[in-house]
């Protein structure tokens, strides 16, 4: 054997043994709650508003997680990547906003342990750890509503903007374990999101929706509500108010990832039921 490969057998020995270490530490809890978030404006991570207090409510609500795990709209990517570092980044993917947002650091630790927990549980397709990414706004300017003491371990799982609805639906299920090991499970995302078509004199006016987006954002809670997961799944079949509300897949894709861990008989929770700027909706929900 030459040291290359003894190398890279004691490199999977290492990673096999904090994988069982990190799983050992977690053991079963609590089945955790799952969460869809609306995160809307980066404003949101400053600003005091309804959604923002929404947020602090369903985190006041919830057992406090030993580590999260966040699907962002904000973090596409050719294949699949976990985030596996120490100490993420906050990462300010935005322009033209005031200094004051800029500023704003979330320094939650990271999880290389979960990562590979993560990595190991993900069987359908190749997961790659990640060191430089960090913490997108989808993920800090909601999650340091729900924990602003930044003391719990974040990663960030990415979206692989190849692949259909139907693979992300698929890939989120082989999640489940992690909540019964106490992991709370994001997406942040808004399931209407046409920026495009913001009507921006509306800004401010919470409630103010297209007709478009009232009809996609109310089938899309019926569905939610009576468990028609396949129809979710199938947003592109189902008529113009969702090919307006959904003109690319990336903000709607995380509420796929939530919606799949809902289990038999599991209650959905809606908040945050608010549109904004006409072609956007905050619509968040919990399960469990």
């Amino acid at each position: 054997m030459n040291s290359l490969t003894t190398n890279n057998v004691a490199q999977s020995a290492s990673k096999l043994q904090e994988l069982k270490k990190f799983s050992d530490t977690l053991g079963y809890s609590d089945k955790m709650p799952v969460l869809f978030l609306g995160h809307g404006s980066p404003m949101n991570a400053i600003e005091e508003n309804e959604f923002v207090q929404g947020f602090r409510k369903i985190g006041r609500e919830i057992e406090k997680p030993r580590a999260i795990l966040v699907v962002s709209a904000h973090w596409e990517t050719q294949g699949t990547f976990v985030t596996a570092m120490k100490n993420p980044s906050t990462i300010h993917d935005f322009g033209g906003f005031p200094q004051a947002l800029f500023d704003v650091q979330y320094p939650a630790p990271g999880s290389p342990e979960l990562a590979l927990e993560t990595q190991e549980l993900i069987k359908s397709t190749d997961v790659h750890l990640d060191d430089k990414w960090g913490l997108d706004h989808g993920s800090w300017s909601v999650v340091r509503h729900l924990y602003p003491d930044a003391d719990v371990p974040v990663i960030q799982l990415s979206i692989d903007y190849t692949k259909p609805a139907s693979y992300h639906y698929a890939l989120s299920r082989e999640l489940a374990e992690l909540r019964r090991k106490g992991v709370l499970i994001i997406g942040s995302g808004n399931i209407v999101h046409n920026l495009r078509l913001v009507s921006w004199k509306h800004l401010n006016a919470v409630g103010y929706a297209y007709d478009w987006a009232l009809e996609a954002d109310t089938r899309m809670k019926e569905f939610m509500r009576n468990g028609n997961h396949e129809a979710l799944i199938h947003f592109e079949k189902q008529g113009l108010a969702f090919q307006t509300a959904i003109p690319t897949p990336e903000h709607y894709m995380p509420m796929l990832y939530a919606i799949a861990l809902q289990e038999k008989n599991e209650e959905l929770q809606i908040f945050n039921d608010q549109a904004v700027a006409g072609a956007l909706t905050m619509t968040s929900f919990k399960i469990g």
